[in-house]
């Protein structure tokens, strides 16, 4: 279809104020150089790999995760490039998903807790569980585990006695749990990416899951949790809203969901003004392909302009198919110096003594 608008555009070259990436991976690979180079493009000064000590990347309509060694992070990452990447841990939770996730889930939790506190001693921030718990994860008796099971809560407990937060995926954009039909809004991706369908009644129903982990949070007042992709709920705002009212330790980013957001532009902007200072910058797709620049701009350009009708990329950051048009939301600079960065440092306050400073305190457009 052609579009005959008429419009400006208005794309940032680099952000207005340095950008911690504080929701990515390294999607399976070492490509580090790669991922700098895009990194020092477009104005990233930090960049996190969640899943630092496993390896998970794009492969056989979905993602495939395999063992890692954090070890390998830090001499790939953490030691070569100083003060530019840190990471999150998985501890024990990457196992494979046709497997029982524990047999003994008491011996579980004692070498998740275990490897949480050598990981942290190491020079991990953080936790971070996949939406693989909740949906695929079963005990020994083949039930499924979901996020609030009480056998659990020692590790949680234990991230708040560290001080670092949690990072935890539950359910998906809604059309995900709907049929795979053209009447679906997100009919394509699911053809695109057949394994993020869970239409299936196997499956718990999406508000099940988000139950399930509002009352995890609840659970644990003394953890910070960081509730991304605009709290997996971004086509219900009011929703969101009412979860960062009621829940003072949680956070949110909006890693790939600017095609949600940016239809929804008035709505967008007034949550992220009100919440300031409750959201971070993330984008969760990777940084060492073609389209990367374009990814990291097309972010900033949501965030910083009024520009209407373009285009989000993709779930993997490529511009090759479009669900819909999106607009942006011209934030603040007070606003937006927050969510790029002095968030996630009020966060984790570690990552200051880390992070590369000048490079924050010289940065210039």
């Amino acid at each position: 279809m052609k579009n005959y608008l008429v419009k400006k555009d208005t794309i940032p070259v680099k952000a207005a104020f340095p950008v911690i990436d504080a929701h990515n991976h390294l999607w399976g690979n070492w490509q580090v150089d790669k991922v700098l180079q895009t990194m020092d493009e477009v104005g990233v000064v930090c960049y996190c790999d969640l899943t630092g000590n496993v390896h998970i990347e794009f492969s056989g309509g979905g993602y495939i995760i395999t063992p890692g060694n954090i070890s390998d992070f830090f001499e790939n990452c953490g030691l070569k490039y100083p003060g530019r990447f840190y990471c999150f841990t998985m501890a024990n939770f990457a196992r494979p998903v046709h497997e029982p996730l524990f047999t003994d889930h008491k011996a579980f939790t004692e070498e998740c807790i275990i490897t949480l506190n050598e990981h942290v001693r190491m020079g991990a921030k953080g936790l971070k569980l996949l939406k693989e718990l909740g949906l695929h994860y079963r005990d020994k008796d083949g039930n499924l585990i979901n996020v609030d099971d009480e056998r659990l809560a020692p590790v949680f407990e234990e991230a708040g006695r560290l001080g670092i937060p949690v990072l935890i995926h539950q359910a998906d954009p809604s059309g995900f749990f709907e049929p795979v039909t053209e009447e679906n809004e997100h009919y394509e991706s699911l053809l695109k990416y057949p394994s993020w369908s869970f239409a299936d009644k196997k499956f718990p129903r999406k508000g099940e899951l988000l139950k399930r982990r509002d009352n995890l949070v609840r659970q644990h007042p003394g953890t910070v949790f960081i509730l991304p992709h605009v709290a997996n709920h971004a086509e219900n705002l009011g929703y969101v809203a009412d979860l960062l009212d009621n829940n003072k330790n949680v956070y949110t980013d909006f890693s790939a969901r600017l095609d949600e957001l940016g239809r929804q532009p008035y709505s967008s902007r007034e949550l992220f003004i009100k919440y300031q200072d409750r959201i971070i910058f993330g984008t969760d797709m990777p940084a060492n392909i073609d389209s990367s620049v374009d990814m990291y701009r097309t972010s900033f350009r949501f965030l910083e302009t009024y520009d209407e009708a373009f285009y989000a990329p993709d779930y993997d950051g490529t511009f090759n198919r479009a669900r819909w048009p999106v607009c942006g939301i011209g934030l603040p600079p007070n606003v937006l110096e927050k969510i790029y960065f002095k968030n996630i440092l009020k966060i984790i306050p570690s990552l200051k003594e880390s992070i590369d400073n000048e490079i924050i305190k010289n940065y210039k457009l």
